[in-house]
Parts: structure tokens; sequence; C-alpha cells
């Protein structure tokens, strides 16, 4: 390629940037060089997808910009600084900056200072008050940490990754400004690197004609600083080898880049690859190997958060017209892992886990966490672990670890000497990296107690309080823990109590809002349907039909965030409805000879969130009771497998059950009627159908035991 001509593209660039129009026929970058001038904006990014579609811009020229970009962004900001419009508008003065810039524009008209020393003239960066970004094309794949070569040396290049650590926001000099005791001349020196030597003497011609050597002040106010943030970018879990460790990269963010990404963000940067030289000793010792950087000049979010979340086109539509589906709670829960056989309920708790319920704050500054934590406890096989993946991918922030693999440290946070300012650091674990989001800890069962400790403050206060080498801090971890454990011998034992089956300390099960008890058992129908389903998925690598298309990860990702905006509230009328549900349940386990769970005051909290995560899928503003009736059933559901056993064992089938059930609360109530409505959520609550209920309504009722109204299906008692 021959050498480039840079007059020749700086006035390309130019007529670039003065000609090239938006879609609607605007001139899209004089208008972002005017919101510029009226101090709007400090960032203008020239995208090299616009220059491929301008007319006058060739092949070469965008290779010489790919390839050299250092170079062309001084190119763009000298084409820039000659097409800088007028303010239109008034805006607010940075006195330091403005009222310092007009004296110099006087000083040097009345010929203060000669024009002939390079180091007197004033550098165009100074006069700036804008940055210039390139952004690369949006369409390129995505390099990984590992593709990035030394032949990309000083060129555009994107890179995927997660961010795992950030250092604080740092003034980084750009031009050092110094004033001479003896000649009063300004004098200005251009910081490129990290580090820089300041100059002692002053070098302008009147000290040297003079023989003067003048003293040289620093002015920091007269200084321009850029606002400067490191970021270590780590390769993505799918893109390291097997056997092989992740390995991360530098990036350096300036100016309006900056406070863009926090750790445990999945993120797209492109930006320019650069070699880090040494200095000082450490140049003498590293002889001719250097550290690499990335200076980013875009950052992409690849999941971003519910709040930030954006709404495309047609997204909007969609969602309207799934809200007006009145199936759309069962059709969401099924398109989570449409893959996975069965597991209906278990699917809509981890939909209610996406939503959540608000955080409350009261007035004295009491905290009540809304967001749900769901354990999944069962046989081997059952697709725990593939649930759980499936529930990070649609999440917008997930972290996903194993218990092995997880010491206390990794899931709170690690204590670190920082090698650029060599202070101690915190950086987080898995659990303060999926802050706002989800944690999945699979093989929950086989962590250490001692690690285990680690996640109780974080799921009832949702903080990590760490005191550890002269930091005493808490840090932030809101995040809903969805948790895959096997019970105590790799199998459920029925023979042995649920408490030793489950071998979870109390402390931190009545903490779980839903503990799933999924058991494998050997059912001969059930068992043909799901090899059925499972050698389909094989074959077509495709769930079999569901009567529906199942919703793509983006679009639940996008109702989702819907949905966690509302608000809801629970209403006067349902207070006692919720109580007495609590305090039945609470009876009924005083009453039995093993409970299989432990129901305290938590679980009346449990059921508040999951009734509110409920009503936020129907974008209502209130709790129904039809929300408080299916989060009741769903806590009844998880222990549905233990209990279908123990009446098994009891000898009751489900007819005499429903009986039994309805002529208690007949006989607890005093009262000849128990009305249809809650007939059925009693029964439900129990892991009985509709078509069950029926059935036992219609056997009792020809055997005289009561009547039932025809159209309401009321029933009231016969006195024997």
């Amino acid at each position: 390629m021959k050498n480039p001509d840079f007059a020749a593209d700086r006035a390309l660039a130019k007529d670039f940037l003065s000609n090239f129009a938006d879609p609607r026929g605007e001139p899209k970058y004089l208008n972002i060089l005017q919101d510029v001038a009226n101090r709007k904006i400090r960032a203008v990014q020239i995208e090299l997808d616009d220059l491929f579609h301008y007319k006058d811009v060739d092949e070469e020229f965008l290779q010489r910009v790919t390839e050299n970009t250092r170079r062309y962004i001084g190119i763009f900001a000298e084409a820039i600084d000659e097409l800088m419009p007028e303010p239109t508008e008034a805006y607010t003065v940075d006195e330091d900056r403005d009222i310092l810039m007009t004296q110099r524009v006087d000083e040097g008209a009345d010929g203060g200072a000669d024009g002939t020393d390079p180091l007197q003239r004033m550098p165009p960066e100074i006069k700036r008050f804008f940055e210039v970004y390139i952004k690369a094309f949006s369409k390129v794949t995505p390099l990984t940490i590992r593709q990035v070569k030394a032949s990309n040396i000083g060129q555009l290049v994107k890179i995927s990754g997660i961010v795992t650590r950030c250092s604080d926001v740092k003034p980084l000099m750009q031009v050092a400004v110094y004033t001479c005791e003896e000649c009063g001349f300004e004098i200005y020196q251009e910081v490129t690197a990290r580090v820089f030597m300041p100059l002692f003497e002053c070098p302008s011609q009147r000290c040297k004609l003079n023989k003067a050597k003048g003293n040289l002040i620093l002015q920091l106010r007269a200084s321009k600083f850029l606002k400067f943030q490191e970021v270590k970018l780590q390769e993505l879990a799918e893109h390291v080898p097997k056997g092989h460790i992740p390995r991360s990269l530098t990036v350096h963010l300036r100016g309006e880049l900056t406070r863009k990404v926090a750790p445990g963000d999945v993120v797209e940067m492109s930006g320019i690859f650069l070699p880090m030289p040494y200095y000082g000793f450490r140049a003498m010792r590293a002889g001719l190997v250097a550290d690499t950087y990335l200076e980013a000049m875009s950052v992409t979010h690849f999941k971003k958060k519910y709040e930030e979340y954006e709404l495309k086109g047609d997204e909007q539509e969609q969602i309207d017209r799934l809200a007006e589906d009145g199936d759309i709670y069962s059709k969401l829960a099924r398109s989570l892992a449409p893959e996975i056989f069965g597991h209906e309920d278990v699917k809509k708790a981890l939909l209610l886990l996406l939503v959540g319920a608000p955080h409350r704050k009261l007035a004295d500054g009491m905290k009540i966490r809304g967001d749900l934590h769901i354990c999944l406890m069962g046989d081997p096989g059952v697709a725990k672990s593939q649930l759980l993946k499936h529930i990070i991918n649609v999440a917008p922030r997930g972290v996903y670890t194993t218990g092995r693999g997880s010491s206390g440290v990794g899931l709170t946070a690690a204590v670190q000497k920082d090698p650029i300012t060599s202070e101690f650091v915190l950086e987080g674990g898995a659990l303060v990296l999926a802050d706002m989001g989800i944690c999945a800890i699979d093989e929950f069962d086989k962590m250490e107690e001692s690690d285990r400790t680690a996640i109780h403050e974080v799921m009832e206060q949702q903080t990590v309080s760490i005191a550890k080498a002269g930091i005493t801090t808490s840090l932030n971890a809101r995040t809903a823990i969805l948790a895959a454990a096997n019970p105590a011998w790799g199998r459920y034992d029925m023979r042995r109590t649920p408490a030793e089956n489950i071998n979870l300390p109390p402390a931190l099960l009545s903490r779980f809002d839903l503990l799933w008890l999924i058991l494998d058992r050997a059912d001969m129908e059930s068992d043909l349907e799901m090899a059925r389903h499972v050698v389909h998925v094989h074959q077509n690598l495709e769930s079999p039909a569901l009567g529906f298309t199942p919703l793509e990860p983006s679009v639940l990702r996008a109702y989702i965030s819907a949905a966690r905006r509302v608000i809801p509230s629970v209403p006067r009328e349902l207070e006692e409805y919720i109580a007495t549900a609590y305090s039945s349940i609470r009876q009924d386990e005083a009453k039995s000879n093993a409970p299989t769970s432990y129901t305290t005051i938590r679980t009346l909290l449990s059921i508040l969130r999951i009734s509110i995560a409920l009503a936020r899928l129907r974008f209502s503003e209130t709790v129904a009771q039809s929300d408080v009736d299916e989060a009741l059933r769903l806590m009844q559901m998880s222990k549905y497998s233990l209990y279908s056993d123990d009446r098994q064992r009891s000898g009751l089938d489900a007819i005499s059950d429903i009986y039994s059930i309805l002529r208690d609360e007949a006989a607890r109530t005093s009262s000849m009627d128990v009305r249809y409505a809650h007939a059925l959520n009693l029964i439900s609550r129990k892991g009985y159908s509709e078509a069950q209920l029926k059935e036992c309504l219609e056997e009792y009722a020809s055997l005289n035991v009561w009547q039932i109204h025809p159209n309401t299906f009321d029933i009231h008692f016969i006195d024997a």
C-alpha cells in the first residue's frame, strides 16, 4: 500500500462530515457538531458503517482508518476543528476553562507569545472540548481475547467478554501547562502516555537569550485532564478451550466512555489494540517484552439490565398482544427451556423468580427483599442443571457456579492488591457480580459448610459484609439465588424422613421461598411420553409441538422487563384471607407427625412475594385473590411428590381424601355449606385437580351424603 497523503485524507474527512446525510436526509454529523458547539454533548462518534456507505470513500481509505486508527482520530479531530460551527444557544460557562482560553487568545493576538517556539504554541487538544471516537462495523463478528494477535497492534478490533474489575475514575493529564517565573510565558507539554517527566527549566527563546534558567510552575487549573478508568475484560466461559484458564485484557476507557460498565456486565467493546511500554527500572528488567491494552472506542452491552431495556419497534405491540392472552402465565412458563419435558409447575416458579417482587424500603431505613430464592432438590437426571443454565441464558445478568468449585471468598469478595496503585482493592465474587440479577449455584449440597454460611446474609439482607486487611465495608448483592441440590444419599430415600433427606440446615431452608422436591418415579405412561419427547428432541434438535410457538429468550426478556416496571399493592380485603391461609398451614404442620417443611413468618413473606410477581405478569396494580391461591398452590405443589406417597401409604385414594378435606372444613366452620370455589382452593393446595373434585362430588352426591347446587356446584351437607 502506498504512503498515505494525510492532507488529502483530512480533506476527504472534512467532506464526509459536511455532506453525510442520515436516512431522513438530514446532515448527521453537522447536527452532532452543532450539539457539541452548544455544549450538549462531548463525544463525536464516527461510524465506519457511515464511511462505508459514503459515495466518495474508497476501500483503501477505510483500510487506512481501521489499520492506523490512532492517527486517523487526529485527522478527524483536525477536520472537526475546521468545521466547528458557532453556538446557536446559550450554554453554561465552564469558568476556569473559558476565561483562560479567552486570555490565551488575547495574549496571542497581542504578540505576547512569539509563534516560533513549538513549546509555546498552543496544542489543539487544549482548545477542544470534545472527544472523537471511531466505531467499528456493526456487522463484524467480535473476536475473543485469544484471537487478538500481534498483527492487530494499532488496528481497530472488536472484542467480547465479561467485565471482572473496574478501577475508580481518575483524572489523566492530557496537556500539562507551566508558567515561567522569569519570562511569564505559558509552556505546554502534551502527555501521550500514562506517565510523563515534568519540565523544570523554561525552554522559551527569551530565557535562552537571557541565559536565565527560568523556574517552571505547573498550573493545574490551566492544564487539561481527561476522565480515565481501567477495566479488566475476561473471556466468556463458552470461548475458553477445555482445560485452559480464561484470558483477560486490560481496557482503558477515557472521557465519555467511563462509568459505562460494572463488574459482571457482558459487553462487546471496539477499540485500538496497543502496546503498553514499561518505564524506568521496569523497562530495563522487561527488555523487549511489552504489555498490551485496548483503548476503547465504543461499548455495547449484550444483555441490558431490565431497567435499561429499551423496547424495539414491534416489541411493544408484541407485549400488548401477549398481555391480552388469557393463558399468558402458562405460555411464558412453557417457553422456558421447551426442550425439557414436563416440570410445568417448576417452570412457573422459575418464571416468577425472573419477574420477582419490588424491593420495599420502610421510612426508618429497614429493607424488605423482593427477590425470590428457589432451591430445586431432586434425584439425579431430572434436568436440574439444564434448567439452571437456561435461566442464566434468559436473565440479563446471571452467574452460574457449582458448589464444589466455589469457595466462600469466591462467592462473596476477595481482597487483592491492585497492580496499578499497589493498594488493596475488593474484587467481587459470584454473588456480587450477579447484583440485580440471578446467581445459580449447582451442586449446592456438595458445598463445604463454612462456604455455605457466606450465603446466609446475602439471602436475607442482600449485602456482603467484609472485614479483611483493614477494609471494612458492605457490598450490594441484590441477587435472586437459584440453587440445585441432590438429597443426602444421592437419591431420595423414602424410608427416611424429609429432614434427613434434605440435609440442609433449617436456617438456610427457611430463607428459600420455594423448596422444590422433584422425585424420579417409575410410571409407565409418563416414562413413555418422556422417552418419546427426548428422542424427538435428539432427532430434530427442537421440542415437539406445544400447541403454540415458544417465545424467544429476547421476547421473554422484553416481556419481563415491562412486567418489572409494575409495582402492585396488596388490597385491604385480602389481609384476612392471607392471614387465615398462613395460620392454617402452621396448624397442618403442627398436627403432622413428620413435618416436610418449617413454616416461619418468612413463608408468609414468600406468599406475598409470589402473589405480587403473579400480579406483575398480568400488568395489574393490585394483587387478586387468584394470585394468592396460585402462590399457595405452588407452595403445596413443591412438596407434591412427597404427599402423594404419604397418601398411598395411608391407604386413602384421591376421592376419599378430598371428601375428608371437605368434611373437616365444614366441621371447622360449623356450617353445613361449602362454596365450590373455596372447596377447589382447599383441594388444589393439597395437589388435587378440579376433575378429581367433580368426581368426588358426583360419587358422594349419589350416596346422598351431600347435595350439589345445579348451577354454582356449591355443597350442602345433609345432616345425619
